[in-house]
C-alpha cells in the first residue's frame, strides 16, 4: 500500500513537459492505429472555429456595415445566401463525421488500443500481477484508454484551432477598441489558474478512489458470477463482501467530501471569471462608450459585443481543450508507464531454439524470494529423460513455486536452472515452454467450447480425435459426450444458456485433459486429483503413469500413495530439499517422508494394505 501511495504521489507531481510528452505519446498511438481519425478531428475543430470567427468578425460586421451604408437589399441577400450555403455544407460534413466516421473510427481505435494493451499485458511476467502498485497502474491504464486518446486528438487540434481563432478575433477587436481586449484576461485567469487547480484536484480524487473502485468492481463481479452463487447462499460470506463494499463506498464518499469544498470553490471562481466578468464587463464598457462618451457607434457596439461573445466562447473552448490535454495527459501517464515497463521475463524473448530432444533438467543451487521472503533455498536436483519425479511436502513447502521457476514464470534470485546443460534463460522463451505441458492446481476454464478448452488454441491434423483421446485419459469423456453438442458444447452459461457447467472434479479432469492433449517432452501435473474421489484419483493416476512411459514427468500430489511408482521423490520443507530418492529408499530412510506416508496411510486403510503401512 505504501508503494502504491508513493506511485500515486509521483503521478500527481508530473511536470508540464512530462504531461505534454504523454499527450504526444497518445497522438502517436492514435496515428499508428487510425490516421483518418486525426485528419477528420482536425477539420471538425478547424471548421468549428472558422464558423465562430467568420460569423462574428465577418458576417455580422458586413451585415451591420451594409445597413449603416444603406446598401441594396439584393447585394445583402446574396451575401447571406452564400454564407448560408457555406454553413450548411459545414453542418453536413460535421454530421457525417460525428454520426458515421467517429463511431466507426472509435470502434477501430478501441480495438487497436486494447489489442496493444492486451499484447503488453500478455508479455509481462506473472510477478507483475502480484504487485498491487503495478496492477493499479494496469487497471488505470485500461480505464477508458481509447476514449482518452480520442479526446487528446480532438483537444490538440482544438488548441491549435483555438489559438489561431483567438489571434484573429483579438485583431478584429483591437481594430475597434484597443482597451477592450484587456477583458480577455478574465477567462485566462478563470481557465488557466482556477481551471488548472480544479483539474489537479479531480485527478487527486481519482487516484485516491482507484483502490476503492477495484474493490467495488470485485464485489460486483462476485455477485453475478455463478462460481460464487452457492457459497453466498449457504453462508454469511455476503455480509463480509457487503462490509468490503460499504467500506470502499464510505472511503469514496470521504474522499469526495475531502475535495468537495475546494472543487466547489474552484468551480465558482472559474465560472465567475470565465463568464460573468467578461460578459457583464464588456457590455457595460461598450454601453458606456456609446452612451456616455459617444466614442463608438451603435454598429461598432454591436460588432464588438458579438466579437466579445465569440472571443469568450473561443477562449472557453481553447482553455477547456488545454485543461483536458493536461488532465488526460496525467491519465495517459498510467498507460505510458504500463507500456514502457521493461519486462524482466518478456514473453516474446528470443534466444537459442531448444534441441529436438530432452536429456536432463538441472536445478543448481537455486534460490528464490517472493516479496523479500525466501521461499526456495539453495535447491539442487537433476531429472533425466524418461524419469517420473514427484515433488511432495506440506503446504507452503515451495512445490508449485519450483514448477513456476521451471516454466520461467519466475526467474531465480540466485543459482541456475539448466536444460540439456544450458541455462534456460538463454532459450527462446516460447519454444522453451512448448517443451512442457502443464496442469496447474489453480486452473481456469474459459467461455469457449470443451474442445477449445482442451486444445487451448493449438491445432493438430485431427483436432477432434486428439481432444477425445485426451478426455478419455482424463476420465471425463462420457460426461462431455452426454452434453447436447458433445465436445463442441460451450463452457459456462455466461454466453450460452445451453452452456455446460461442470462440477469441481469434472472441471479438474478437463484441465488434466489439456496436458494429455499437448504433444510435449515433459508433462507436469500440479495436484491433478485434489477435487477427485479416491477411485477417480486412482484411475487418473493409472493413466498418468501410462503417459510417463513415453514422457519425462513431474507431478505434485497431496497423496503420497500416488508417488510410489515414481523414479524420484523430492521431499521439501520450507523451500529446502530435505530428502531425495525412490519411495522404497525414502521409506527405508525412515525420515520425514516415511512419517508423512504412514500418517496418511492410516487414513486410507480401506485402500492400503497392512504390508504397505508397515514398510
Amino acid at each position: 500500500m505504501k508503494k502504491a501511495k508513493e506511485g500515486n504521489k509521483k503521478e500527481r507531481k508530473l511536470t508540464f513537459w512530462e504531461t505534454i510528452k504523454n499527450d504526444c505519446y497518445a497522438l502517436k498511438i492514435g496515428l499508428s492505429v487510425k490516421k483518418s481519425l486525426l485528419v477528420h478531428a482536425f477539420f471538425i475543430q478547424a471548421s468549428g472555429y472558422f464558423e465562430w470567427v467568420f460569423f462574428d468578425a465577418v458576417f455580422i460586421r458586413h451585415i451591420v456595415g451594409a445597413m449603416d451604408q444603406n446598401q441594396d437589399f439584393h447585394v445583402v441577400f446574396r451575401f447571406i445566401l452564400m454564407c448560408g450555403v457555406l454553413f450548411f455544407l459545414l453542418s453536413v460534413y460535421r454530421n457525417y463525421v460525428e454520426n458515421v466516421v467517429y463511431p466507426l473510427s472509435s470502434v477501430r481505435l478501441y480495438y487497436g488500443v486494447y489489442a496493444m494493451l492486451y499484447a503488453k499485458a500478455k508479455n509481462v511476467e506473472l510477478r507483475c500481477y502480484e504487485d498491487p502498485e503495478f496492477y493499479n497502474r494496469y487497471t488505470m491504464s485500461m480505464d477508458g484508454a481509447d476514449t482518452k486518446i480520442r479526446e487528446i486528438i480532438e483537444n490538440v487540434w482544438g488548441v491549435i484551432g483555438g489559438t489561431v481563432a483567438t489571434i484573429a478575433v483579438f485583431w478584429f477587436m483591437y481594430e475597434i477598441d484597443h482597451y477592450a481586449v484587456l477583458f480577455i484576461l478574465s477567462p485566462l485567469i478563470g481557465n488557466f489558474v482556477f481551471g488548472h487547480y480544479k483539474n489537479k484536484q479531480e485527478f487527486k480524487r481519482y487516484t485516491e478512489q482507484a483502490p476503492d473502485d477495484k474493490v467495488l468492481n470485485y464485489v460486483n463481479r462476485v455477485m453475478y458470477l455463478p462460481d460464487h452463487a452457492k457459497e453466498i447462499r449457504l453462508s454469511n460470506v455476503f455480509s463480509l463482501l457487503k462490509q468490503q463494499y460499504c467500506a470502499a463506498t464510505q472511503h469514496k464518499v470521504r474522499t469526495a467530501v475531502k475535495y468537495a469544498f475546494s472543487n466547489a470553490s474552484l468551480s465558482f471562481l472559474k465560472i465567475t471569471f470565465t463568464f460573468t466578468v467578461i460578459f457583464e464587463g464588456v457590455l457595460l464598457y461598450a454601453v458606456y462608450r456609446n452612451l456616455v462618451t459617444g466614442s463608438i457607434s451603435l454598429a461598432q457596439l454591436t460588432v464588438m459585443s458579438s466579437l466579445m461573445v465569440a472571443m469568450t466562447w473561443i477562449l472557453i473552448g481553447l482553455f477547456e481543450n488545454i485543461m483536458n490535454i493536461m488532465k488526460n495527459g496525467m491519465f495517459i501517464n498510467n498507460l505510458k508507464g504500463f507500456m514502457d515497463y521493461g519486462e524482466k521475463i518478456p514473453e516474446d524473448q528470443d534466444g537459442v531454439m531448444p534441441e529436438g530432444k530432452f536429456e536432463t533438467l538441472e536445478f543448481d543451487h537455486v534460490s528464490f524470494s517472493y516479496k523479500e521472503e525466501e521461499t526456495i533455498k539453495d535447491l539442487s536436483f537433476t531429472i533425466r529423460e524418461g524419469e517420473i519425479a514427484a515433488l511432495v511436502g506440506h503446504n507452503g513447502a515451495g512445490k508449485t513455486t519450483i514448477i513456476k521457476l521451471l516454466l520461467r514464470l519466475y526467474d531465480p534470485v540466485s543459482g541456475v536452472i539448466r536444460l540439456n546443460g544450458r541455462d534456460i534463460r538463454e532459450y527462446n522463451l516460447h519454444a522453451y515452454r512448448e517443451l512442457f505441458a502443464v496442469t496447474f492446481q489453480d486452473f481456469c476454464l474459459f467461455g469457449i467450447t470443451v474442445m477449445e478448452n482442451v486444445l487451448m488454441g493449438r491445432h493438430y491434423e485431427n483436432d477432434e480425435q486428439v481432444a477425445e483421446d485426451a478426455l478419455k485419459k482424463a476420465g471425463v469423456y462420457e460426461k462431455v459426450m452426454s452434453l447436447p453438442d458433445g465436445i463442441h458444447t460451450v463452457m459456462t452459461k455466461e454466453f450460452d444458456e445451453h452452456g455446460a457447467v461442470f462440477s469441481g472434479g469434472e472441471s479438474q479432469k478437463l484441465a488434466v485433459a489439456r496436458t494429455f492433449a499437448k504433444d510435449s517432452y515433459v508433462k507436469i501435473f500440479d495436484e491433478p486429483s485434489s477435487a477427485l474421489d479416491p477411485i477417480a484419483e486412482y484411475e487418473l493416476f493409472q493413466n498418468i503413469m501410462k503417459e510417463g512411459s513415453d514422457h519425462t514427468m513431474f507431478f505434485i500430489s497431496h497423496r503420497l500413495s500416488s508417488v510410489k511408482k515414481c523414479d524420484k521423490v523430492f521431499m521439501l520443507e520450507d523451500g529446502k530439499l530435505i530428502e531425495e530418492g525412490s519411495h522404497t529408499e525414502l521409506m527405508a530412510l525412515n525420515g520425514s517422508y516415511a512419517k508423512m506416508y504412514r500418517r496418511q496411510a492410516m487414513n486410507y486403510l480401506a485402500l492400503e494394505t497392512e504390508e504397505e503401512v508397515a514398510v
